[in-house]
């Protein structure tokens, strides 16, 4: 992501992690739009680490491309944490990733409500053979650009976690 070295620190950390440990990662993105992804791959050499990323912004493409089931993200919505964490083993079980993170939130402007306010994100990391992190963040209302931003550095920091756990 041109113009963040917070962003790109990150990411290259990610992928230093799970290189020396002969790792490979995927991304389950919604909210966020494919931008962790996109951060990991602007750094050279990415692709020895970087398996694949999975777009999935619609409650359908969750279900088509990660498994998620339909019950759990109309039981508890696509913004929770049951639908985080199965993004994220989803994640791990449509690729040959060993680590993967997942993103679900409101960005916003609107969108949100009492029980969800705009500036909630879900994730969730997976490591294959392991277990399954969640973390819920309420950015606030600070607008789209700033909370996706947010988002791109926590999901950052968690897949590095989970790489060095």
């Amino acid at each position: 992501m041109a113009g963040s070295d917070e962003i790109r620190a990150l990411a290259k950390a990610v992928l230093d992690a799970c290189e020396t440990r002969g790792l490979m990662a995927a991304t389950a993105e919604s909210c966020t739009g494919g931008m962790v992804a996109a951060a990991l791959t602007d750094i050279p050499g990415s692709s020895t680490v970087v398996e694949r990323g999975f777009v999935t912004y619609s409650n359908e493409a969750k279900a088509e491309l990660l498994d998620v089931p339909m019950d759990l993200i109309i039981g508890h919505g696509a913004v929770s944490e049951p639908v985080a964490r199965a993004m994220a083993e989803g994640a791990l079980a449509h690729s040959r990733a060993d680590v993967a993170v997942s993103i679900t939130g409101i960005a916003g402007p609107g969108g949100g409500s009492a029980e969800k306010p705009e500036g909630l994100v879900h994730f969730a990391t997976a490591r294959r053979g392991g277990g399954t992190i969640h973390e819920r963040i309420e950015f606030g209302a600070l607008g789209r650009d700033p909370v996706r931003r947010a988002s791109v550095i926590q999901a950052l920091t968690m897949l590095r976690h989970a790489a060095e756990a």
